[in-house]
């Protein structure tokens, strides 16, 4: 049968889009069953203490109250939340409760009752004698520090990542390739800064929320907003010492995640009450718990060295990334990884000689964990940065010193695991970003004449699809009577719309329609076994599995229609619709295969099949931004942003769309607005929407979104990932604005009117 792009292509209805904006219950907390237990956790004051004594008495006798569980109630095995394929790379450091608490929101005691305000009422009757022990605030200041953030024995890291808790060595390590003190002791400048990136909140609509039952076999069925329903099956088990036999998770739609729901950050709490009580139970964050207790991006400092020659060559990058894990280890060995991997290779036409090196290190603060962009995002930052700062020692335009240096199809990428950017549309995607910000009569800045002065500034950054040799994509489609398909992923849809666009390559597999194609969520029961929602990898990954299934379950309908035609398979062919003889002695049409399966057969008209890829093709974008300041007080208008994208062939160009805006809109947040600060105590200050701004739709300016496709010959009809390259330019892009248009350069982020008005006065 031979394949038709129809489907694929197409600006295809979300599947789910009705159901949304009609408000229908779709979400965990509208399907929780009323009866459920509230539960709530009691929060540690201290960046980091031992629990002496706990007392519940008092809060025990409030009417309502089910159970209240300390440390010595829950099992004292240790398990990481990370949401990984096993083994993980992240450390096992977590209890569910411990009597050491590490960070100012730690939990220190888990509160069931019949509502809401008989649980809010015990939390505060609990008495705690915290034993006050000294913290490690700064991430500069923890590297074998006598303060041990996890001195415990029972630490445990299973991955070769470098990890050494008695040094507060969350993973260490180094690459690199050629000679760096070589080639940089023969360029002709150097360029060598340091950058710092603030943990930032994902701030998804749908806080962290899961619900929890007992069935009738005994078994715990966890129902969750999350990304990962595979991973949170073994990580429940593990937290609550039993069998994965007897552990069940169910992900019906989320409300956004971006990466803070890879992590199994509330579904544990819920669950040990279930297993104590036998009762349902249902845990919701508060905005103000997700904001101190959660899982956000990884604080960074980065050092860049970059040597060129005068003609612009760049020709060795050194970096060094200090990445800040907080209280545990949640992707913190990973993380670090992609902001080397995913920036350094973006100069690999060029680059002679690079290293990166990097530490891991465990702090008293709130542990962070996966958000879009994964590392990539703060790498991109600086050695986009130090490009900028390079352009502008060269006297150079920094679009055509990265036209001189830029990775270009074919190009071989030691940086990037060794692949070769076999489709790669970046030098495209810089051309047209060019033309459509105007650059040439906008570049380097414009005096308005008002008291304000505009500035333009480039980027590019590239991201993957998937992990390479370790990721796994499943599908499992079967006919159903009538001829139409249900289609079981195990890949969760957490608003990217993959349920969409998963069928579209389903449809234009099978020769149907995407509306003959029903898409079943994610029930670890039932569903292909898939790594999960993240690393951008469910169209690559999944789409080749659905492809791969797709193959398997047409030879199927043709041997099941030839045997009806009385005829050998290599004699009938599908066209999706009916299997025919191709002698044009027969055919059957598949809603009577269909019908006709259902009766008296032997053979399921069923498939399912895995994938998995030995390489992560990246795909590219450039951002360039128009930004306007007020000379009199620094204050930063972001005017104009242009994005341009190559994600291979997009499956779904309005998705590919709103992915692209709603990733620059979070990165035009972490460029401007989101601040993140502590007090000396290690208590977070931005503990809500009034203080940690999120851009508003109005605080975003224009943006405009092009694609330049390119063909990526091993993804399904040669499409490669969207999540999360479109996070990665702004932050570089509006910073290299902002030097263009008052020579102050910001190496430590947000940009804010304080930090450029002051910039100017220094400089002046």
């Amino acid at each position: 049968m031979e394949r038709v792009m129809k489907a694929v292509g197409s600006p295809v209805m979300k599947k789910d889009a009705m159901a949304l904006v009609t408000g229908k219950p779709v979400y965990t907390d509208d399907i929780a069953p009323k009866d459920c237990l509230i539960v709530k956790v009691l929060r540690s004051p201290h960046a980091h203490a031992l629990i002496e004594e706990i007392h519940t008495e008092a809060a025990c006798q409030v009417p309502g109250i089910a159970a209240i569980l300390t440390w010595k109630d829950v099992p004292q095995k240790r398990f990481t939340m990370a949401g990984q394929t096993y083994p993980e790379p992240s450390p096992y450091d977590r209890l569910i409760l411990d009597q050491r608490v590490r960070f100012v929101g730690d939990a220190a005691a888990i509160v069931a009752g019949e509502s809401e305000e008989a649980v809010d009422r015990a939390l505060k009757l609990i008495k705690v004698k915290y034993q006050v022990l000294p913290a490690v605030l700064d991430l500069r200041e923890a590297k074998d520090n006598e303060i041990l953030v996890h001195p415990e024995d029972t630490w445990k890291s299973f991955c070769p990542v470098g990890a050494d808790n008695k040094r507060n060595l969350c993973a260490s390590g180094v690459d690199q390739d050629g000679d760096v003190e070589k080639v940089l002791a023969d360029c002709d400048i150097i360029i060598e800064q340091t950058y710092h990136t603030k943990a930032n909140q994902q701030a998804m609509m749908e806080t962290f929320r899961a619900f929890t039952y007992m069935d009738a076999y005994g078994r715990i069925v966890v129902t969750a907003s999350t990304q990962v329903p595979f991973h949170v099956r073994r990580i429940i088990a593990h937290a609550l010492d039993i069998p994965k036999s007897k552990v069940r998770v169910i992900k019906p739609r989320i409300g956004g995640g971006f990466g803070a729901k890879q992590t199994v950050v509330a579904e544990v709490y819920p669950a040990i009450v279930t297993i104590k009580t036998g009762r349902p139970a249902k845990m919701v964050y508060s905005r103000y718990e997700s904001q101190i207790a959660s899982s956000p991006r990884h604080e960074m400092e980065l050092k860049v060295r970059l040597g060129a020659d005068r003609d612009g060559k760049i020709r060795a990058i050194d970096l060094y990334t200090l990445s800040n894990t907080g209280a545990y280890g949640e992707h913190g060995p990973t993380t670090v990884g992609l902001s080397g991997h995913k920036s350094i290779p973006l100069y690999s036409s060029s680059v002679e000689a690079f290293r990166f090196a990097y530490d891991v290190v465990y702090t008293n603060r709130m542990s962070a964990g996966a958000y879009r962009g994964y590392g990539a995002t703060q790498g991109i930052f600086a050695v986009e940065s130090a490009v900028n700062e390079l352009a502008e020692k060269l006297q150079m335009d920094p679009v055509v010193l990265r036209e001189k240096n830029m990775v270009r199809e074919g190009v071989h990428m030691p940086a990037y695991y060794g692949e070769t950017a076999d489709s790669c549309a970046l030098d495209r995607c810089m051309a047209k970003a060019k033309e459509m910000i105007r650059w040439d009569e906008k570049f380097p800045s414009r005096d308005m004449g008002n008291g304000k002065v505009r500035g333009v500034g480039v980027a590019m950054s590239m991201q993957g699809s998937a992990i390479s040799g370790v990721d796994v994509g499943s599908v499992t489609i079967k006919v159903n009577d009538d001829g139409f398909y249900s289609l079981m992923v195990g890949a969760a849809d957490m608003g990217t719309g993959c349920d969409t666009t998963l069928s579209q390559v389903a449809a234009d597999c099978l020769g149907c329609s995407v509306d003959d194609i029903i898409v079943h969520g994610v029930d670890t029961d039932v569903s292909p076994y898939d790594s999960g929602s993240y690393a951008s990898s469910t169209m690559y990954l999944t789409g080749g599995a659905v492809i791969k299934t797709c193959d398997r379950l047409i030879e199927k309908i043709i041997a099941r229609g030839a045997e009806t035609l009385g005829c050998s398979p290599e004699e009938a062919d599908f066209d999706g619709k009916r299997v025919y003889r191709l002698d044009g002695q027969g055919e059957i049409s598949l809603k009577d295969l269909g019908n006709q399966a259902m009766c008296n057969n032997r053979t399921a008209l069923e498939a399912t099949e895995s994938n998995s890829s030995p390489i992560s093709p990246p795909p590219f974008m450039v951002g360039m931004a128009e930004v306007e300041i007020d000379k009199e007080t620094g204050y930063v208008e972001l005017i104009d942003y242009v994005a341009v994208v190559d994600c291979g062939t997009p499956v779904n160009p309005n998705l590919v769309r709103v992915q692209t805006e709603g990733g620059l809109a979070q990165g035009i947040g972490m460029a401007l607005f989101e601040e993140i600060t502590y007090s000396p105590k290690g208590q977070m200050y931005e503990n809500s929407f009034m203080q940690y701004k999120i851009p508003t739709r109005l605080d975003v300016g224009k943006i405009r979104v092009e694609v330049e496709s390119s063909y990526e010959k091993t993804g399904p009809f040669g499409a490669k990932s969207i999540g999360e390259v479109v996070i990665n330019t702004p932050s570089p892009a509006i910073a290299s604005a902002v030097a263009h248009a008052v020579g102050v350069h910001i190496r430590e982020l947000p940009i804010t009117a304080e930090k450029v008005f002051f910039g100017m006065r220094e400089k002046r």
